[in-house]
């Protein structure tokens, strides 16, 4: 095996380990330790990380340890390393049910990049969901608003729309025609109004509108804030509809409090997907909630909310409660392909 070819062998093997312990919810500290490690000896001439190999040396370098450095020596000496294969063979399915859902799904449109807080670049958060079977992704990162989390202001993405242009040639090439969309999650502000300006909405091709804010406001007035946002013409998805937390690290928070059969109306009335969010801390909107969704005729959009590539494998929990509540695959937006998608985007 070459230099180059062992070196690129390391570096999928580290990052298919990160995928994994993502995929299984384990602390972030361990993910990132193999995804550093890939970045790391990613980032050098592929002629010294080989030489380090031989000299013992790759512990010296910064995010390598003896975990990593054993996973890196058995894949550039052609092998699959043994931790690998131990994450692949216990890799079960998450879920008894929703398969038929979610083989139906060609797309996730709400997921997060590294531009704001997910973990991952761009392009290999594309590269995942093309291996998980998508045809297509709706970029979803944050509006300027939620700092926390490195919401993107208009020069940036104003710069994303190029990235994504550039990546939409190259993927479109190797990967069989798989495309990113342009989109955006953007605030729901206290008032309805969203945060970002109408002539950046208007360019993006998938708009998912959240609250983020005052999650605990009072119920007649976050229902006419939720019902202003979903009128808005620009906005397609309705995301993580009660901003519920059930487990996870953050701990948990209870459902906002509205008016479901106001807000979910205003959805069927002005054609706003609710989303059925897939991250196992928000299984959101509960079930009771998701049924009366289905009663009043909405559309859905099955999503994971990722904001990183193992993440992209939740979506198998949002489909096993869309079965459950009788949710139609027509009725799901991500069953279409992604120009019936786009003319819907368009007019709705």
């Amino acid at each position: 095996m070459s230099d180059k070819a062992g070196v690129t062998a390391a570096v999928e093997a580290l990052r298919a380990i990160g995928y994994y312990l993502e995929r299984d919810r384990q602390p972030t500290h361990r993910v990132k330790a193999y995804r550093r490690a890939a970045d790391t000896i990613e980032a050098l001439p592929a002629t010294e990380v080989r030489a380090r190999k031989r000299a013992g040396t790759l512990t010296e370098l910064p995010g390598i340890g003896p975990k990593t450095e054993a996973v890196i020596l058995e894949a550039m000496d052609g092998a699959v390393p043994a931790y690998l294969t131990k994450l692949e063979q216990g890799a079960a399915a998450l879920t008894e049910a929703g398969t038929a859902m979610r083989a139906a799904l060609k797309a996730d449109l709400h997921l997060h990049s590294d531009w704001s807080d997910g973990g991952s670049p761009i392009e290999e958060m594309a590269r995942t969901a093309a291996r998980l079977g998508h045809s297509y992704i709706a970029l979803t990162d944050h509006s300027p608003r939620l700092t926390v989390a490195n919401g993107l202001s208009r020069e940036r993405r104003l710069q994303q729309l190029e990235v994504v242009a550039e990546l939409n040639k190259k993927l479109a090439d190797e990967l069989d025609g798989f495309r990113i969309l342009n989109g955006i999650e953007v605030d729901i502000l206290d008032d309805g109004s969203l945060d970002c300006d109408t002539e950046i909405l208007a360019r993006l091709d998938v708009v998912v509108a959240s609250v983020h804010s005052k999650l605990r406001m009072a119920s007649e007035p976050m229902t006419e804030r939720m019902v202003k946002a979903i009128a808005n013409p620009h906005v397609d998805i309705l995301g993580h509809c009660t901003g519920r937390l059930v487990t996870g690290g953050r701990g948990t928070r209870p459902e906002s409090d509205f008016d479901a059969e106001v807000v979910f109306e205003a959805c069927r009335q002005f054609g706003t997907a609710v989303e059925i969010n897939s991250r196992p801390e928000r299984l959101d909107p509960p079930r009771r909630l998701l049924s009366l969704a289905v009663e009043t005729g909405c559309q859905f959009s099955i999503d994971t909310d990722a904001h990183a590539p193992g993440q992209l494998d939740w979506q198998p929990y949002g489909c096993e409660r869309a079965e459950e509540c009788g949710v139609d695959p027509s009725q799901v937006v991500n069953t279409w392909d992604a120009d019936k998608l786009l003319e819907w985007t368009a007019s709705s």
